[in-house]
């Protein structure tokens, strides 16, 4: 049975960056071009093929000493009539690029961490998001305001339509309604990190969390609905033109699309993370994710890839490996599980799962609605045996880090958690946990070296030092 035309089907992969893909926006111009941002420190701006359905890399922008984590693109001016991208990072500057430059017009300084979200609004304003729980509101290139009254790193920032309103989203569960750089309301309700915000009009928008919901809001500050679909942290959030249709992709190696209220899509993605989503001009969903790789999927038969491409897809998508320990496909007895003969029952629902029990293995599989057939989704395996070193998943009071370790300094005492990213200096992160635990200095060499050991390689190793198993985040 074909796929019918509302569905969403791969149009291209894009092999563009060496490490995770952590930000993605669609561009004004060239007409159909997005840009994204990685782990690889790199910005790149993508721009649609003439020949054929794919994008070639036009502009590859430089700026940032660290990871690169956000990206928004600032609508054309006078001065700049081809606008311009900000891009934010774990070097707690924001670098604004012009479309004929690889180095930065300009860097913005003043967050105090990483620097996880930007929001563009009219007249050149621009609003980052940091670890450092604030908020800073820029134009051009000065601080016009700093927004304080979050507890937590603020993840998710957005200017509203109407001038003076801006939206934060927090790791304090909470979102804060913004006028003229004063607290107005706050929106209670998510159970975790807010990841992710999405303006519908100019009295409605969209949060994600991590507690896998994702809310529709009016700015008066009544929740008009929650929606229910993704197994684990949703990270982000991207509203169709139509301005009440969605997309959002997360922990769960989705993207789902939501219409009319339901989800109508899963797509499951080869790789664990589904960091960042975003729609291009003419509904094309592109979607970032922790193994490098930009997909592009499409509603278009003219711009779906071809049936060698989808079948080399979808093998791909078989053969990944599921870790149980996710929680993404509930609890797991081999014993009790169905053989393939089950699969000759249909689904009832987009996006439904099954497990399978084939020998010693068990199989996932997926029901599609449009293709009227249960797809392969992957082998559930006992561990993974992924490692921390592309995706840096593990939150600790809501940053993200590479590792965090549970060090026990007294044999008998409370246990302390010290947080570590691959980029920092072992020496001083041991002497900040030192001093920040109010611990004797002469621990240093001992912390120091744990970190070094317990990072070689960058693969996390069971140590007796008491690491402890991090929870993804």
């Amino acid at each position: 049975m074909m796929a019918s035309p509302s569905t969403y089907r791969l149009s291209c992969s894009i092999l563009g960056h060496e490490q995770d893909v952590r930000g993605l926006a669609a561009s004004f111009f060239p007409t159909g071009a997005f840009v994204s941002v990685s782990r690889d420190r790199t910005a790149k701006l993508w721009v649609p093929n003439s020949s054929d359905r794919g994008f070639t890399e036009m502009h590859c922008m430089n700026g940032h000493s660290n990871f690169v984590s956000c990206v928004c693109i600032i609508p054309p001016s006078d001065a700049y009539p081809r606008g311009l991208i900000a891009t934010g990072g774990n070097d707690h500057n924001i670098c604004i690029f012009s479309l004929d430059n690889p180095a930065p017009l300009y860097v913005l300084k003043g967050h105090k961490n990483t620097v996880c979200n930007l929001s563009a609004g009219k007249f050149g304003t621009l609003l980052s998001g940091s670890w450092d729980t604030t908020a800073k509101v820029w134009l051009n290139d000065k601080c016009m305001m700093t927004l304080k009254g979050h507890t937590a790193a603020v993840w998710a920032v957005k200017i509203l339509p109407e001038q003076g309103l801006m939206l934060t989203g927090s790791a304090d569960k909470t979102i804060k309604l913004w006028k003229a750089g004063k607290s107005e309301k706050t929106f209670t309700g998510h159970e975790d990190c807010v990841r992710g915000l999405a303006i519908l009009n100019e009295v409605e928008f969209l949060s994600c969390s991590n507690d896998a919901s994702i809310r529709r809001w009016q700015v008066t500050g009544e929740c008009l609905q929650v929606y229910h679909g993704h197994t684990n942290y949703i990270y982000s959030i991207a509203a169709f033109s139509n301005c009440h249709d969605f997309i959002t992709s997360g922990e769960d190696r989705s993207i789902r699309v939501w219409k009319r209220g339901e989800c109508t899509q899963t797509i499951r993605l080869p790789t664990q993370s589904v960091w960042c989503c975003c729609v291009l001009e003419n509904g094309d969903i592109v979607v970032g994710a922790s193994d490098g790789i930009i997909r592009v999927f499409t509603e278009s038969s003219e711009r779906v890839a071809s049936a060698e491409e989808l079948q080399a897809f979808e093998d791909e998508l078989s053969k990944a490996t599921i870790d149980p320990k996710t929680g993404d496909l509930g609890d797991i007895n081999i014993n009790e599980l169905p053989d393939k003969n089950h699969l000759n029952e249909p689904g009832t629902r987009e996006g439904q799962t099954r497990l399978i029990k084939e020998g010693n293995r068990v199989e996932a599989y997926q029901w599609s609605i449009s293709e009227d057939r249960w797809m392969k989704i992957g082998d559930v395996v006992g561990s993974s045996g992924a490692t921390q070193q592309t995706s840096g998943r593990v939150l600790y009071e809501g940053k993200e880090y590479d590792y965090v370790f549970s060090i026990d300094v007294n044999e008998g005492g409370p246990s302390f958690k010290l947080p570590y990213n691959a980029s920092e200096d072992p020496w001083l992160t041991a002497h900040n946990f030192l001093q920040k635990n109010d611990l004797n200095p002469m621990f240093l060499d001992q912390v120091a070296n744990f970190i070094i050991e317990n990072t070689k390689g960058q693969t996390l190793g069971q140590m007796n030092t008491g690491y402890s198993d991090p929870l993804t985040g």
